[in-house]
């Protein structure tokens, strides 16, 4: 089975009301159809530093992240993941003003994971 980070945007859609944005629904339809009939063909993990960002914001939306991550394997956010993601700042491979996106990248690749689930895809 293959490895898969879940990145925090997962888990927001996931439990986030409808979006009226005709895009963004569809992207939260999708998800919603993944988490509930495909998941289970992946072996998942996150991070603390997903964690750390689903806990912020509304106390009742931070929950329902939270709750939706519940069972799922934590990766360590280790010194080389931290180092890589520097790597990646530094190279511009990812902007710089999406710090916690560079880690998430480097904590699965680290862990040698096979994909990373995110619906972070803006590159400016």
């Amino acid at each position: 089975m293959n490895r898969v980070y879940i990145e925090t945007s997962v888990p927001s859609y996931l439990t986030a009301r409808r979006s009226k944005d005709l895009i963004i629904a569809a992207d939260q339809e999708l998800t919603t159809d993944w988490w509930n009939d495909h998941r289970s063909r992946f072996i998942l993990y996150t991070s603390d530093a997903v964690l750390k960002e689903a806990a912020k914001g509304d106390p009742d939306a931070a929950a329902k992240r939270l709750g939706a991550l519940d069972g799922i394997t934590l990766l360590d956010v280790t010194d080389p993941a931290t180092e890589l993601a520097e790597v990646f700042l530094r190279r511009q491979i990812i902007p710089a003003k999406v710090l916690t996106d560079a880690l998430h990248v480097a904590i699965a690749t680290v862990h040698g994971l096979d994909f990373v689930v995110t619906w972070n895809r803006k590159t400016t």
